[in-house]
């Protein structure tokens, strides 16, 4: 049911027989060839799917979660963005064929982006992707959007430090640097002001906005040429582009690929960005991720944890440099 260290996910055997001819009859060819995907967090269902026709395809699905499971399903959200919110996100988002629900299944046919390509993240792939990007969000950018679409995620991001000292959390955060949790709380005490200081901007901030995928990884990419392609939707909210650009710039950072600020300076080639709340947004999810790095696994989930805990570090690296903070040493001990 799984591969070595990642989530589960159900073969195509265990996919129902009425699913497989449903999807037959909406991409008018029977599947010749399933291939299991893996990559993202979740235990979803997901296929590359090659037809009889030569064509290809991708599938993905919900399904009855294991008792105990801490699998929240989206994928209501998911369909509804791919049929609302089609001329906003093409063609950065794949086409989308269909849906359909059956036993408990609840079934996404997309078009088939090919196999990963992210990462390695070398300069040329993350200069073209935020070069893309930008153009994703430059097209949406003081626009009228949906008034079914959130406008509340960059509050949420705003949050989480505050939280964290109210309730005295935040020294779970620095226990995570083990046995240099003392240096780890020191760092906290001098860098908590600063960070507050700059959550609070994202709260209160202001348009233009924009279309945002507010969950852009690499799991969730595929870089074609010089172009981003971006899937998994059923985070998409209005927002400051600024909450989606450092976002994004600090996974590449945390895979090894180029620098943060690298990366956000070739996305401002194409689109300029509010320093303040470039400022903001580095504050809001460096907060939300050390909200959640030291908290249990969740079961069915088994590499979240540690994923949130390489991007905390990353977040913080950054913050230290942009807002002139002491070294974070105590970081290394975070992803051992």
């Amino acid at each position: 049911m799984s591969r070595q260290g990642a989530e589960p996910k159900p073969p195509w055997s265990a996919v129902p027989q009425e699913i497989k001819d449903e999807v037959a009859t909406i991409l008018r060819s029977p599947v010749a060839r399933a291939e299991r995907v893996y990559g993202g967090y979740a235990p979803s269902a997901t296929f590359r799917l090659r037809l009889a026709n030569g064509k290809r395809a991708f599938f993905k699905s919900s399904y009855p979660a294991p008792e105990n499971s801490g699998v929240i399903w989206v994928m209501d959200r998911e369909v509804r963005n791919y049929r609302s919110l089609e001329r906003f996100i093409r063609p950065w988002a794949p086409r989308f064929h269909g849906s359909f629900e059956y036993d408990g299944w609840h079934v996404l046919l997309l078009e088939d982006l090919g196999p990963r390509s992210v990462p390695p993240w070398t300069p040329a792939k993350a200069r073209n992707a935020a070069r893309s990007y930008a153009g994703f969000h430059r097209k949406t950018l003081g626009k009228r959007l949906p008034r079914s679409l959130p406008r509340t995620g960059h509050v949420e991001q705003s949050r989480f430090w505050r939280t964290l000292g109210k309730t005295g959390e935040i020294a779970r955060t620095a226990a995570l640097a083990g046995r240099r949790a003392s240096d780890a709380d020191e760092w906290l005490a001098v860098a908590f002001p600063v960070l507050v200081g700059h959550e609070r901007r994202l709260e209160k901030a202001r348009a233009p906005f924009a279309l945002l995928h507010f969950d852009t990884r690499s799991d969730n990419v595929r870089l074609q040429g010089d172009r981003l392609r971006i899937f998994d939707w059923p985070f998409a909210t209005a927002g400051p582009a600024e909450l989606d650009v450092v976002a994004f710039c600090q996974a590449v950072a945390a895979e090894g690929g180029p620098g943060a600020e690298r990366v956000l300076a070739w996305y401002e080639e194409v689109l300029p960005l509010r320093p303040d709340m470039i400022d903001a947004s580095l504050a809001g999810i460096s907060g939300y991720f050390a909200d959640r790095a030291w908290r249990p696994p969740i079961e069915g989930l088994p590499r979240v944890r540690r994923w949130q805990r390489e991007q905390l570090a990353a977040c913080l690296r950054w913050s230290a440099r942009r807002f002139d903070l002491p070294e974070p040493g105590w970081l290394d001990l975070l992803t051992r």
